[in-house]
């Protein structure tokens, strides 16, 4: 890739090494921009955005509108066979305020910074990878705040949700121990020395099961993706929730195949489970369908809730009418740099261990969450079997019952997979 392609994508080349820079060129434009969507039959490569209309693990719609507001101040972000593996995906929703620039910023690069997190630290349990990357984005926002004169000042709400494929004990030995070829072995790759990041830990969450201490794999030290170099940023609270256990079949090794591209995609054993971990930082929200019931696997920060509100007068701040400072209605964010002392990016943390039952994930912004709730948004689109579909009925039923914010609707509905990889 020539040096100034990687400009263009916001990289800085020194010595052969790839370092993400703060900042970001914005159009003229008020409105967010999420990065255009792509179709593939299959495989995606990594690719932001791309959807695969033939994926054998799930299919998802994301649809979007700026309802009554003035400007769109929402982005989401999406990467099917997240991390080059066969099955996993990372999506989510940001919900600006104040401006579009750091849910259009967190849309470009979320992304980016969880894959380097799971890179440098790849034996670290998952939510705190993802603690770990909340802290680092909100880091890197309010360095570009501080970097544009406080003329870029605005936040996000935040919604993720990273599907991983797991072995039984939280690793990824089947990365490891997937046979290769001379062709797979000849491929290029970066191998970069990173700095390792550290998160706190806290509250746990049980979903109709026990808690348990996941703990991930060393991942590939072999990768094509571009590395990044950040500093560390110190931990906040998290949370952990897992699910009944997945029957499954017995398939002892993965396949690795080669694109004509030059990519490297990992099919894991049959025998995988797949791990859905969810983090949340203020109103964006997930469900998860399982049985036709619905099952929030986020957390709602508002300046209502007496938790949050504790927190931010212990700090010295003062909630009015529900406003942190009588400013701000979300207690938790990523940017406001100006608010940082009170309205933080630590995020909330789930962990499900993905079983038959379960249907699909909504995610989305309070556009669609202040018009209805978990069980109906569940109800409403459970016999779309549409990913696609199923994301515009959730956006024209916030439209149609008078939403005041924008609203952006995911939905990803899980498919069985295949028992013969």
């Amino acid at each position: 890739m020539q040096s100034c392609a990687l400009q263009a994508l916001g990289v800085t080349v020194t010595n052969n090494r790839f370092l993400f820079t703060t900042a970001m060129s914005f159009s003229d434009s008020p409105n967010a921009r999420s990065k255009s969507i792509t179709i593939a039959d299959l495989e995606t490569y990594g690719i932001l955005n791309r959807t695969s209309t033939n994926h054998p693990t799930f299919s998802l719609g994301v649809s979007e509108d700026k309802g009554s507001r003035r400007t769109m101040e929402d982005a989401h972000s999406f990467v099917v066979d997240f991390d080059s593996i066969r099955g996993q995906g990372f999506f989510a929703v940001f919900d600006g305020h104040a401006g579009k620039h750091a849910a259009e910023w967190c849309g470009q690069h979320f992304h980016e910074y969880l894959l380097d997190a799971l890179h440098k630290t790849p034996d670290t349990p998952i939510p705190d990878i993802l603690n770990a990357t909340f802290h680092n984005v909100d880091a890197s926002l309010s360095r570009m705040c501080e970097e544009s004169d406080g003329k870029i000042h605005s936040g996000c709400t935040a919604v993720t949700a990273f599907l991983r494929i797991e072995d039984d004990d939280s690793h990824q030995s089947f990365v490891h121990d997937a046979p290769t070829s001379p062709i797979v072995n000849s491929a290029a790759s970066e191998n970069d020395d990173v700095a390792s990041n550290k998160s706190g830990s806290g509250d746990s969450l049980q979903i109709n099961g026990e808690l348990k201490d996941g703990r991930e794999s060393k991942a590939s030290s072999k990768s094509s993706r571009i590395r990044n170099a950040f500093r560390s940023i110190g931990g906040s609270s998290t949370s952990k929730a897992i699910s009944p256990t997945t029957p499954r079949s017995s398939s002892p090794t993965a396949t690795r195949k080669v694109s004509s591209e030059g990519v490297t995609i990992i099919i894991p054993p049959s025998n995988s489970r797949r791990v859905l971990y969810c983090a949340n930082a203020g109103d964006a929200r997930g469900v998860l369908c399982r049985n036709g019931k619905a099952v929030r696997l986020t957390y709602d920060h508002k300046g209502s809730d007496r938790q949050e509100a504790k927190r931010i007068t212990d700090a010295g701040g003062f909630v009015l009418s529900g406003r942190v400072n009588g400013v701000l209605a979300v207690t938790r964010s990523l940017g406001d740099s100006s608010m940082k002392e009170f309205v933080v990016g630590a995020p909330y943390t789930t962990e499900t261990e993905l079983c038959d039952e379960d249907e699909f994930l909504i995610l989305a912004c309070d556009g669609l969450w202040d018009v209805i709730n978990d069980q109906q948004a569940v109800e409403l689109v459970r016999d779309t079997h549409d990913s696609q579909e199923a994301s515009i009925k959730l956006l024209k039923h916030a439209l149609s019952h008078h939403t005041t914010d924008n609203v952006t609707a995911v939905v990803v509905r899980f498919k069985q997979p295949p028992r013969n990889s």
